[in-house]
């Protein structure tokens, strides 16, 4: 009991000190052209996304020079009782208009993956995983919902579909819930993260992994910035 009483204020001390790691991920140089997705193959696809011009999301320049949809999470560092025993709720990953939302996302280990297909048309939902077993699930209703969850960790796994060809996205499944998405404004906050030295890493599906050493106390850690070309 006693020990058991020592762990607990131990963890209780710790996040009660815990800091947030907030940065930006930029990007220099001449960003690509981003490829329009065609959708005329599905009626519905096309309907849904008329008037739009539709591109892929796997290199995402935003307008202030910075880069979305990298993810940047806590590599080497952390001690394994820091790690909070409750995985959270449920992760929503969407398939609407004909795309998944969000793109890249992250979830523990154990953390239920909830996908759902917002779409009046058939799709399926094909991770590509290695060290977890992989899934392949039919969608063919809209509103319909289906729970996931991995039992190790994994990362990246790709997730397609293999009814439209453009639709694709990537995981993140963590020990730890310290890890983040850079925004529509390249930013990124890992939250509660407690004292101590950190090695991140930030990765991107077209432009590999930046590393960065971070100090975190009481008052957080900030602003680290990655640079992508």
């Amino acid at each position: 009991m006693k020990a058991t009483l020592m762990v607990t204020t131990l963890l209780g001390a710790s996040f009660a000190l815990a800091g947030n790691v907030t940065g930006k991920v930029s990007f220099k140089g001449t960003a690509p052209k981003a490829d329009v997705v065609k959708m005329n193959a599905d009626p519905v696809c096309a309907k849904e996304n008329a008037g739009k011009k539709v591109v892929k999301d796997d290199v995402v320049v935003n307008a202030n020079g910075t880069l979305a949809n990298v993810f940047v999470y806590v590599k080497e560092g952390l001690k394994k009782e820091a790690i909070p025993a409750d995985v959270g709720s449920p992760v929503t990953f969407d398939q609407s208009g004909c795309m998944y939302t969000p793109h890249v996302l992250g979830v523990r280990v154990g953390q239920k993956l909830k996908i759902v297909n917002s779409d009046s048309t058939m799709h399926n939902v094909h991770s590509l995983s290695k060290t977890n077993p992989s899934f392949n699930s039919a969608m063919p209703t809209k509103g319909q919902t289906i729970e996931k969850d991995f039992k190790k960790a994994e990362f990246p796994v790709k997730v397609k579909c293999d009814v439209h060809g453009w639709m694709a996205g990537y995981i993140g499944v963590m020990e730890h819930p310290f890890f983040a998405v850079s925004d529509s404004s390249g930013a990124f906050s890992i939250n509660n993260l407690p004292p101590g030295d950190y090695k991140l890493e930030a990765w991107h599906e077209k432009f590999g992994t930046k590393m960065a050493d971070v100090k975190v106390t009481a008052a957080g850690a900030g602003p680290v910035e990655f640079t992508f070309n």
